[in-house]
């Protein structure tokens, strides 16, 4: 034997023991989820050699009858799942075998929790299906020849520290896994129980999954599943038992979707589109180079698995099948980006995508929103063909909810708005209780107007796209100058002297200014402050904080600018401000009032040292 084939006995990755624990100790509830989940990895590797022989056809080898054949010994304690599919070389075997999660395994342990539920659907995300035979199996054999190639490889492992991979000789091209049931799982060696769960959780597998015939000791097999693809049934056939599993089986999740839509489009263009909106964010959700997209069928004829074409970016969660009657069955990805049908059945999913949410429950919706709200404001930005469909499907907490959970729409909002209102007032903060807490509200809050608090981290970017909404301009509460006079003219009240001088010609304003010197770009009386004594104020076009963050996070710098100083001379601290003849106290208690706003704002102060050492001073004359 040569050392290339040799037997070697390799180290799990460090992530993949941890999991196999968790499998081992019964993580799932339903421990028969692991044929599903062996059956599905088998019709995946018959997809994909259906489409590698389009180019190849001497990859089939005159066994062009695709199969998945379950086979059981009673006695003997084994299972045994075949397919005759791609099948795996050495190389792809310890790739796919000895790594779970090639990206994100860290962070997925980190997340474990303990608990059952949340742990499968974890797993569920990361599409470790292979990895649950070890609820049932005290060890797992795998023989696999990848088509067009002479060497088969073994590989078996007792679900510990290690598994053993070893060339093998005169295998059948495709895979066969062999399990070696654990004592407490005899009852999967019974073919009436695995007929069972064959037809419960894979019988919307496009291909025969055969099982030797009942009270037959010969090597007769027959098909136990329908074998028909599920998206090609007519909807009044499929039970919604069937398309659940059909999700599992399409997605590798282990919970069920949220919704889904299943529709066949007849005509000049003729194709079939089933699609899943999950329940729960997968890990890698941010992660906008990940792999994504729906399943591509051409002629019921696998093409690919994440076709991303079919759908823009901030779908990605989406997940389902495309089936075209239209496109060759050849195609490339160049050409499939580049195709007018391909344009055509993009923008037809997307507003179907866009429609099954709208159709939602509030209930329902609320779950989807907690879970994929954030994806979807990047489609306000990227979408501009469906940006008012987009908008409408926007939640927001609101200063008229007490609570963060509660979310209204703007349609919500616009039906709210007072008499002469003609625009929707927002604000930007890192959490909701800084929000709530803002000095700019304080205006609002007198007046009865309603603003809509803004808390995710793309919020400052998408909102720089949104521009309006039902004829109503959106207006950032923390930029500028503020007028509210139209909001409520009958509760406007006779304009303080003070408040209608010119800034330029207010001795108090002109002081502060001098006082604060570069550090702002201009000060003035607030019309916004009615407890606070005063605020900081972004100018139209400035950066806000949170944009700021996410550029140095990404090693950028952010361009300069500095805030305009709003302060409310109605408040007793600015009426002494004024009073104060000792210039240099005078700036001491500026710079105090000016490092509190940043604070406010949730900014940081540039010189920490001096403000701790200000406060320190007023106290002791304070105290003294």
């Amino acid at each position: 034997m040569t050392e290339a084939s040799a037997a070697e006995t390799l180290g799990f990755q460090t992530e993949a023991k941890k999991l196999l624990q968790l499998m081992i100790n019964s993580l799932y509830s339903n421990r028969e989820i692991f044929l599903r989940e062996l059956i599905s990895n088998a019709s995946d590797a018959i997809d994909k050699l259906r489409f590698e022989a389009l180019a190849d056809d001497a990859l089939l080898a005159g066994d062009p009858d695709f199969r998945i054949r379950i086979e059981f010994d009673k006695d003997g304690g084994t299972l045994s799942v075949t397919d005759n599919g791609i099948g795996m070389t050495r190389e792809e075997v310890v790739a796919n075998l000895g790594t779970i999660a090639k990206s994100g395994t860290a962070e997925f342990l980190e997340r474990l929790t303990g608990d059952q539920k949340g742990d499968a659907t974890l797993i569920g995300q990361f599409g470790v299906g292979f990895y649950s035979a070890f609820i049932v199996a005290e060890e797992v054999e795998v023989l696999t020849r990848r088509a067009g190639q002479e060497a088969g490889v073994r590989w078996s492992s007792r679900g510990e520290e290690s598994f053993t991979v070893e060339d093998a000789e005169g295998l059948a091209r495709g895979t066969k896994v062999t399990l070696t049931l654990r004592d407490d799982a005899g009852e999967f060696a019974d073919g009436f129980r695995l007929r069972s769960i064959v037809r419960q959780y894979s019988d919307h597998i496009g291909v025969p999954v055969e099982m030797p015939k009942e009270g037959d000791d010969g090597p007769e097999f027959e098909s136990v599943n329908s074998a028909k693809a599920l998206w090609t049934r007519s909807r009044s056939e499929i039970e919604d038992d069937e398309y659940r599993e059909f999700y599992r089986h399409v997605s590798h999740d282990f919970e069920d979707p949220l919704v889904w839509s299943h529709n066949r489009v007849e005509g000049k263009l003729e194709y079939t589109s089933l699609l899943y909106i999950p329940k729960r964010a997968p890990y890698d959700l941010w992660n906008r180079e990940a792999p994504r997209g729906v399943k591509l069928y051409v002629q019921r004829v696998f093409i690919m698995d994440e076709a991303d074409e079919f759908l823009p970016l901030y779908l990605r969660f989406v997940r389902g099948v495309v089936d075209c009657s239209d496109l060759p069955l050849n195609i490339s990805r160049e050409i499939l980006q580049k195709d007018e049908r391909t344009r055509t059945i993009r923008n037809a999913l997307t507003r179907r995508v866009l429609d099954t949410l709208a159709k939602l429950e509030a209930e329902q919706y609320g779950e989807f929103w907690d879970e994929f709200g954030q994806v979807l404001k990047e489609g306000v930005a990227e979408d501009f063909a469906n940006k008012e469909a987009l908008l409408k499907l926007l939640r927001f907490a609101s200063t008229h909810d007490d609570e963060a959970s509660q979310r209204i729409s703007l349609a919500d909002y616009v039906g709210r708005m007072g008499e002469g209102q003609d625009r929707i007032y927002y604000l930007i903060a890192e959490s909701d209780s800084a929000a709530r807490q803002s000095p700019h509200l304080e205006v609002f809050r007198a007046r009865g107007v309603e603003v809509l608090l803004l808390t995710d981290r793309i919020d400052e970017w998408f909102m720089s796209f949104a521009g309006e909404f039902d004829g109503k301009q959106f207006q950032d509460i923390t930029r500028g100058e503020l007028d509210l006079d139209k909001a409520d003219e009958a509760a406007e009240e006779k304009q303080d002297e003070d408040e209608s001088r010119d800034d330029e010609d207010d001795p108090l304003v002109s002081r502060i200014k001098e006082a604060l010197g570069e550090r702002v770009n201009e000060v003035r009386r607030s019309k916004r402050l009615t407890d606070s004594p005063a605020c900081l104020v972004l100018g139209e076009h400035d950066m806000g904080l949170q944009m700021r963050r996410i550029m140095e996070a990404a090693g950028q710098s952010a361009p300069e600018s500095k805030p305009d100083f709003e302060v409310n001379a109605n408040h007793p601290l600015i009426l002494r401000l004024d009073a104060e003849p000792d210039e240099d106290r005078f700036g001491d208690l500026v710079s105090i009032l000016f490092d509190q706003a940043a604070l406010a704002e949730g900014n940081g102060i540039d010189q920490p040292g001096a403000y701790v050492r200000r406060i320190n001073d007023l106290l002791v004359e304070l105290l003294g």
